[in-house]
């Protein structure tokens, strides 16, 4: 587990319930939760409990500026007991959202570079997996600028949350797939 990662312009940090006004700010507009699946959140309690309770785990990090060190999203490794879609020791899942003023600037894909150097070289995994729903067109260029491979698509998967049934894009990244385009 690392407790800080660091890119040119960012930190990678664990989450605090002190970050829980900067989770509200970004997690309660409608064109952020809805489309990666949660709702809105309506109150800081919401995004407390979301801190404390969901993005708790050991490879769960804010997305900081480094100019400010104030939360602007999430990203994190999700290991198998916690993944949809990994399955061995060897594998995980990666997934994020980035609040809207931040969108369109390379800050997800800069993070996700620098998360999955950590999941490959740190972690040893051999597989990281990644999604995004029909429709999120966002997620999708971050998946393909970092050079993810189209597996396939679920159909029909529940979405809790949310309270309906939706489509998986299915990607991957392979530790020689990572290496590969390390050399290039």
């Amino acid at each position: 587990m690392a407790e800080i990662l660091e890119t040119e312009r960012l930190i990678l940090r664990h989450w605090a319930e002190s970050d829980a006004g900067n989770m509200l700010l970004y997690a309660s507009d409608p064109d952020v939760g809805p489309i990666t699946g949660w709702p809105p959140h309506k109150s800081i309690d919401e995004s407390c409990y979301v801190i404390d309770n969901i993005l708790n785990g050991e490879e769960a990090y804010a997305i900081c500026l480094k100019t400010d060190n104030k939360a602007i999203g999430t990203i994190e490794l999700k290991m198998k007991d916690h993944a949809d879609l990994a399955h061995g020791d060897d594998e995980c899942e990666l997934g994020f959202w980035l609040g809207k003023p931040f969108w369109g600037r390379g800050i997800m894909p800069e993070a996700s570079r620098e998360l999955l150097r950590h999941a490959f070289e740190d972690l040893g995994m051999k597989k990281v997996w990644c999604g995004y729903y029909d429709g999120n067109t966002k997620s999708m260029r971050v998946q393909e600028k970092l050079g993810f491979k189209y597996q396939g698509k679920k159909m029909n998967v529940d979405v809790p949350l949310m309270h309906e049934k939706r489509n998986i894009n299915v990607n991957l990244m392979t530790k020689e797939d990572w290496s590969e385009m390390r050399t290039h």
